[in-house]
């Protein structure tokens, strides 16, 4: 059986959601699927113009249905602005730990650091949502700067 392009293998996925594969998800699926850290909307735009125009409102609600349903996930970069970024099988629906680099801004995933499922006891009355677990420092290229 020959291997699945990028392209199809992010088609294949929004399919197996029985959901549209529209060509504005796929590119933006794509994209998220060959990053290696984190990328705001606008480094997305920036990318994704280059291979031809997509539209800022197509692009949001793009992003806004791949986190929905959990293809991607959003976390606050150092600039306070969404970071974007592809969700793998392993690491699905955000149950994950994340590092921010307090110099160049890069946010990756930490695949090795999960939550333990257990929810920090809450006031009455209150409910969780999700929890977010964030490490903060130097990445290695800045740490050695």
């Amino acid at each position: 059986m020959a291997t699945l392009s990028l392209f199809e293998h992010a088609e294949a996925l929004i399919k197996q959601l029985g959901a549209r594969a529209t060509a504005a998800r796929i590119r933006v699926l794509v994209f998220l699927l060959t990053q290696q850290s984190a990328v705001t909307h606008h480094q997305i735009e920036f990318a994704l113009n280059a291979d031809g125009k997509i539209d800022r409102v197509t692009l949001y609600r793009a992003l806004d249905w791949l986190t929905e349903t959990g293809l991607a996930h959003k976390v606050v970069g150092v600039d306070r602005a969404w970071c974007f970024l592809a969700n793998s099988s392993d690491i699905a629906h955000h149950q994950h730990a994340h590092f921010k680099c307090q110099r160049c801004a890069k946010v990756i995933c930490l695949k090795n650091l999960r939550s333990s499922g257990q929810v920090p006891l809450l006031p009455e009355g209150y409910r969780e949502m999700e929890i977010e677990v964030t490490v903060k420092g130097f990445c290695a290229q800045c740490a050695h700067e």
